[in-house]
């Protein structure tokens, strides 16, 4: 094989590749980052994050909808959807952070952090607008909307990282030998 040749394959397929030399990155990497909070091996957390992003896509589209229509019914449906938000954030919140306290190699990952603190905000977020809803209904329209957007975005920055965490770190990923 000629030198042009080895230099077509990329780097993650070459055979000749040498690991990364920085101990920083070789420490990180070699701690366990499989599932301790699992069902039958598939991570829990991962299994119960769609609910609460699911509710907080209704609560945005509810408020929408009041806005456009005027409708009280949508306005009990925007109630509704951002207490399933919060309740079941919650849930998924604590099944996160019981895998962050409990893999060392998902703690070591600053992507893991970012995650979590991110998340954290958004439960929060999603409990503020919870309580603005149970107090004053009528206030949806600025505040509440505005706080639903601001959950989407939130929802979107944890997403974002805990994809990273799955897709470039393997976290929760659980490979046969056989692969």
């Amino acid at each position: 094989m000629t030198e042009a040749d080895k230099n077509a394959i990329p780097d993650e397929e070459r055979e000749d590749r040498q690991d990364d030399p920085n101990p920083v990155m070789a420490e990180i990497g070699a701690h366990d980052t499989s599932s301790a909070v699992a069902l039958v091996g598939h991570p829990i957390h991962a299994m119960m994050v769609h609910f609460p992003i699911a509710f907080t896509v209704a609560t945005l589209g509810a408020d929408v909808f009041y806005w456009w229509s005027g409708d009280d019914f949508w306005l009990r449906v925007g109630l509704w959807a951002v207490g399933g938000a919060f309740a079941t954030g919650v849930a998924a919140g604590l099944a996160g952070t019981a895998e962050l306290l409990l893999v060392k190699g998902i703690r070591v990952r600053v992507a893991s952090w970012t995650h979590a603190i991110t998340a954290m905000m958004l439960i929060s977020i999603l409990g503020l607008n919870w309580g603005l809803r149970l107090v004053a209904p009528e206030a949806v329209l600025p505040h509440g909307i505005a706080v639903s957007a601001l959950a989407m975005v939130f929802t979107g920055f944890a997403g974002w990282h805990g994809g990273k965490l799955v897709f470039d770190h393997g976290v929760g990923a659980i490979v046969s030998p056989k692969q």
